[in-house]
């Protein structure tokens, strides 16, 4: 695969993360009818969400294209998440002044953890070989 083409697959991964996690912040947002507020109290989680993803799947293995296995990539996305989902919320709760709740971290973090395994599956199966 030529540079310009492993380039493209690399940043259409990241922007893809990034957009899960977007899409798992918004629908937080709506399951609990906090959307009228929505503008007040977004970036204080989807920032910290996604700078500690950002920060903790790298070390994971989790963009490296040439050793993308979609088995290996659950294990990794899992072990990913339990740490960047900690860190979000500790995060988020200094910005915010406030507690970090566990139970926060569990649930954002089990959420996301899902919908990246949805999108990593889409990428890895369907996208990737259109893209090659």
């Amino acid at each position: 695969m030529d540079n310009n083409k492993a380039s493209r697959k690399y940043w259409i991964l990241i922007i893809g993360d990034i957009l899960t996690l977007l899409i798992t912040v918004l629908l937080g947002f709506q399951t609990h009818a906090t959307l009228s507020i929505f503008l007040q109290r977004f970036a204080y989680t989807f920032i910290p969400w996604t700078l500690a993803w950002l920060f903790v799947a790298p070390k994971f293995g989790l963009f490296n294209l040439p050793q993308m296995e979609l088995k290996k990539q659950i294990v990794q996305i899992g072990l990913a998440m339990l740490l960047a989902s900690p860190l979000a919320v500790i995060v988020r709760a200094a910005w915010l002044g406030s507690a970090a709740l566990p139970l926060f971290a569990l649930i954002m973090g089990a959420s996301t953890f899902l919908a990246l395994i949805v999108w990593r599956t889409i990428f890895t199966k369907w996208l990737s070989e259109r893209i090659s």
